[in-house]
Protein backbone atom coordinates (compact mmCIF):
# COMPACT_ATOMS: atom_id res chain seq x y z
CA UNK A 1 0.00 0.00 0.00
CA UNK A 2 1.44 3.18 -0.97
CA UNK A 3 2.05 6.07 1.67
CA UNK A 4 0.00 9.51 0.70
CA UNK A 5 1.52 12.08 2.51
CA UNK A 6 0.08 15.23 3.33
CA UNK A 7 1.44 18.54 3.43
CA UNK A 8 4.46 18.51 6.11
CA UNK A 9 4.18 14.87 6.97
CA UNK A 10 7.65 12.81 6.25
CA UNK A 11 8.37 8.96 5.92
CA UNK A 12 11.67 7.64 6.40
CA UNK A 13 13.19 5.97 3.65
CA UNK A 14 15.47 3.23 5.10
CA UNK A 15 17.59 0.65 3.38
CA UNK A 16 17.24 -2.01 4.75
CA UNK A 17 13.22 -1.83 3.62
CA UNK A 18 14.04 -0.32 0.18
CA UNK A 19 16.22 -0.54 -2.42
CA UNK A 20 17.66 2.89 -2.58
CA UNK A 21 20.13 2.59 -4.47
CA UNK A 22 18.58 4.64 -7.08
CA UNK A 23 15.64 6.33 -6.58
CA UNK A 24 13.22 7.59 -9.14
CA UNK A 25 11.17 11.13 -8.08
CA UNK A 26 8.53 11.23 -10.39
CA UNK A 27 6.22 14.51 -11.48
CA UNK A 28 2.86 14.11 -12.83
CA UNK A 29 0.61 16.61 -13.56
CA UNK A 30 -3.11 17.05 -15.88
CA UNK A 31 -3.81 20.00 -17.73
CA UNK A 32 -6.87 21.85 -16.01
CA UNK A 33 -10.11 22.43 -18.09
CA UNK A 34 -10.63 25.12 -20.36
CA UNK A 35 -12.57 27.62 -19.34
CA UNK A 36 -15.94 28.14 -21.81
CA UNK A 37 -16.60 31.60 -23.18
CA UNK A 38 -20.03 31.94 -23.22
CA UNK A 39 -22.11 32.34 -26.82
CA UNK A 40 -21.58 30.13 -29.87
CA UNK A 41 -19.44 32.52 -31.62
CA UNK A 42 -17.17 33.24 -28.57
CA UNK A 43 -16.96 29.32 -28.03
CA UNK A 44 -15.99 29.01 -32.52
CA UNK A 45 -13.60 31.65 -32.69
CA UNK A 46 -11.97 31.00 -29.13
CA UNK A 47 -8.15 30.24 -29.32
CA UNK A 48 -7.29 26.58 -27.68
CA UNK A 49 -5.44 27.27 -24.07
CA UNK A 50 -1.62 27.09 -24.20
CA UNK A 51 0.26 23.75 -22.99
CA UNK A 52 1.31 23.99 -19.28
CA UNK A 53 5.36 23.17 -19.40
CA UNK A 54 6.30 22.58 -15.95
CA UNK A 55 9.74 22.24 -15.04
CA UNK A 56 11.54 19.78 -12.57
CA UNK A 57 14.46 21.30 -10.53
CA UNK A 58 16.48 20.30 -7.72
CA UNK A 59 18.96 21.63 -5.17
CA UNK A 60 21.67 20.03 -3.85
CA UNK A 61 21.87 21.31 -0.04
CA UNK A 62 25.02 20.89 2.28
CA UNK A 63 24.99 20.82 6.28
CA UNK A 64 23.54 24.61 6.29
CA UNK A 65 21.13 24.19 3.61
CA UNK A 66 22.88 26.06 0.71
CA UNK A 67 24.21 25.35 -2.38
CA UNK A 68 27.98 25.25 -2.13
CA UNK A 69 28.18 25.01 -5.97
CA UNK A 70 26.83 27.35 -8.71
CA UNK A 71 28.90 26.34 -11.69
CA UNK A 72 32.00 27.09 -13.02
CA UNK A 73 31.10 30.77 -14.34
CA UNK A 74 28.23 31.29 -11.28
CA UNK A 75 25.76 29.93 -14.26
CA UNK A 76 24.36 27.30 -12.44
CA UNK A 77 25.88 24.66 -15.41
CA UNK A 78 27.82 22.12 -13.70
CA UNK A 79 26.79 23.08 -10.40
CA UNK A 80 24.83 21.85 -7.46
CA UNK A 81 21.97 22.49 -9.44
CA UNK A 82 20.10 20.27 -11.86
CA UNK A 83 17.89 21.62 -14.07
CA UNK A 84 16.81 21.87 -17.55
CA UNK A 85 20.10 23.27 -18.98
CA UNK A 86 22.22 21.41 -16.67
CA UNK A 87 20.24 18.01 -16.44
CA UNK A 88 23.41 15.76 -14.82
CA UNK A 89 25.03 16.62 -11.89
CA UNK A 90 28.58 16.34 -12.29
CA UNK A 91 29.12 13.65 -9.97
CA UNK A 92 27.01 11.32 -12.09
CA UNK A 93 24.84 10.28 -9.33
CA UNK A 94 21.57 12.56 -9.94
CA UNK A 95 19.98 13.52 -13.42
CA UNK A 96 16.93 14.95 -14.82
CA UNK A 97 15.36 12.85 -17.88
CA UNK A 98 13.75 14.12 -20.80
CA UNK A 99 10.77 17.03 -20.42
CA UNK A 100 7.74 16.75 -21.06
CA UNK A 101 6.34 19.75 -21.76
CA UNK A 102 2.20 19.40 -21.92
CA UNK A 103 1.77 16.60 -19.21
CA UNK A 104 -0.02 14.49 -21.52
CA UNK A 105 -0.15 10.67 -21.16
CA UNK A 106 -0.39 8.90 -17.87
CA UNK A 107 2.37 8.20 -15.21
CA UNK A 108 5.00 10.82 -14.65
CA UNK A 109 5.56 13.52 -17.00
CA UNK A 110 9.49 14.30 -15.74
CA UNK A 111 11.36 12.48 -13.48
CA UNK A 112 14.39 13.22 -11.19
CA UNK A 113 16.51 10.11 -10.56
CA UNK A 114 18.99 9.99 -7.57
CA UNK A 115 21.62 7.91 -6.52
CA UNK A 116 21.28 8.01 -3.04
CA UNK A 117 23.95 5.53 -1.50
CA UNK A 118 26.37 6.74 -3.57
CA UNK A 119 25.79 10.18 -2.85
CA UNK A 120 28.31 12.29 -0.61
CA UNK A 121 27.97 12.78 2.29
CA UNK A 122 28.74 16.56 1.73
CA UNK A 123 24.94 17.03 0.59
CA UNK A 124 22.39 16.77 2.93
CA UNK A 125 19.07 17.37 1.53
CA UNK A 126 17.76 17.20 -1.98
CA UNK A 127 15.04 20.33 -2.41
CA UNK A 128 12.52 19.34 -5.45
CA UNK A 129 11.06 23.01 -7.00
CA UNK A 130 9.03 22.60 -10.02
CA UNK A 131 8.03 25.83 -11.71
CA UNK A 132 5.56 26.60 -14.43
CA UNK A 133 7.77 27.92 -17.79
CA UNK A 134 6.46 31.40 -18.71
CA UNK A 135 3.41 30.86 -16.05
CA UNK A 136 2.97 35.02 -15.78
CA UNK A 137 3.30 35.41 -19.12
CA UNK A 138 0.76 32.92 -20.51
CA UNK A 139 -1.29 33.66 -17.24
CA UNK A 140 -0.97 30.10 -15.63
CA UNK A 141 -0.70 28.86 -12.32
CA UNK A 142 -0.80 25.91 -9.63
CA UNK A 143 -4.26 27.07 -8.91
CA UNK A 144 -5.46 25.61 -12.51
CA UNK A 145 -3.55 22.32 -12.75
CA UNK A 146 -5.41 19.32 -11.89
CA UNK A 147 -3.75 15.81 -10.35
CA UNK A 148 -0.55 17.30 -9.86
CA UNK A 149 2.02 14.65 -7.68
CA UNK A 150 5.25 14.03 -6.81
CA UNK A 151 5.92 10.41 -5.66
CA UNK A 152 9.25 8.32 -4.84
CA UNK A 153 9.89 5.10 -6.59
CA UNK A 154 12.89 2.81 -5.02
CA UNK A 155 15.42 0.96 -7.79
CA UNK A 156 12.98 -1.98 -7.86
CA UNK A 157 10.19 -0.22 -8.65
CA UNK A 158 8.25 -0.02 -5.43
CA UNK A 159 6.08 3.33 -5.12
CA UNK A 160 7.59 4.22 -1.22
CA UNK A 161 5.02 7.38 -1.41
CA UNK A 162 3.64 10.20 -2.39
CA UNK A 163 2.03 14.17 -2.25
CA UNK A 164 -0.87 15.35 -4.41
CA UNK A 165 -1.98 18.64 -4.84
CA UNK A 166 -4.70 19.34 -7.19
CA UNK A 167 -6.11 23.01 -7.80
CA UNK A 168 -6.35 24.26 -4.10
CA UNK A 169 -7.06 27.96 -3.84
CA UNK A 170 -3.87 28.90 -2.00
CA UNK A 171 -2.05 27.73 -4.78
CA UNK A 172 -3.59 30.64 -6.97
CA UNK A 173 -1.49 32.86 -8.83
CA UNK A 174 1.69 30.66 -7.51
CA UNK A 175 3.95 29.87 -10.30
CA UNK A 176 6.79 27.62 -8.38
CA UNK A 177 6.34 25.16 -5.55
CA UNK A 178 9.03 23.60 -3.22
CA UNK A 179 7.07 20.44 -3.63
CA UNK A 180 8.87 18.42 -1.19
CA UNK A 181 12.54 16.61 -0.16
CA UNK A 182 14.81 14.42 0.70
CA UNK A 183 17.10 14.43 3.72
CA UNK A 184 19.70 12.73 5.17
CA UNK A 185 19.44 10.23 8.33
CA UNK A 186 21.34 7.90 9.87
CA UNK A 187 19.94 5.08 8.42
CA UNK A 188 18.71 6.11 4.89
CA UNK A 189 16.89 9.47 3.76
CA UNK A 190 13.70 11.38 4.57
CA UNK A 191 10.92 12.34 2.06
CA UNK A 192 9.23 14.94 3.21
CA UNK A 193 5.95 16.67 1.76
CA UNK A 194 6.68 20.48 1.53
CA UNK A 195 3.90 22.53 -1.03
CA UNK A 196 5.03 25.53 0.01
CA UNK A 197 4.47 27.94 -3.14
CA UNK A 198 5.74 30.55 -5.00
CA UNK A 199 4.34 33.63 -7.04
CA UNK A 200 7.52 33.79 -9.20
CA UNK A 201 7.88 31.26 -12.36
CA UNK A 202 11.74 31.60 -11.86
CA UNK A 203 13.39 28.87 -9.88
CA UNK A 204 16.54 31.35 -9.62
CA UNK A 205 14.28 33.41 -7.11
CA UNK A 206 13.77 30.87 -4.97
CA UNK A 207 17.38 29.46 -5.19
CA UNK A 208 18.24 33.00 -3.96
CA UNK A 209 17.15 31.52 -0.41
CA UNK A 210 19.62 28.93 -0.26
CA UNK A 211 22.78 31.07 -1.31
CA UNK A 212 25.18 31.17 0.96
Amino acid sequence: MVLSLKKGEAISLRKEESDLSQITIGLGWDMADPVHKKGFFNALFAAPPADYDLDAVAFLLDANGKVSSLGVQNDLIGGDVVFFNSQKHPSGHIWLTDDNRTGAGNGDDEQIIVKLNNLSDKYQRILFVVSIYEGRKRAQHFGQLKNAFIRAVDNKGKELCRYDISAESHYDNMCSISFAEVVREANGWRFKALGTPHDSDDFVDVLKNYIG
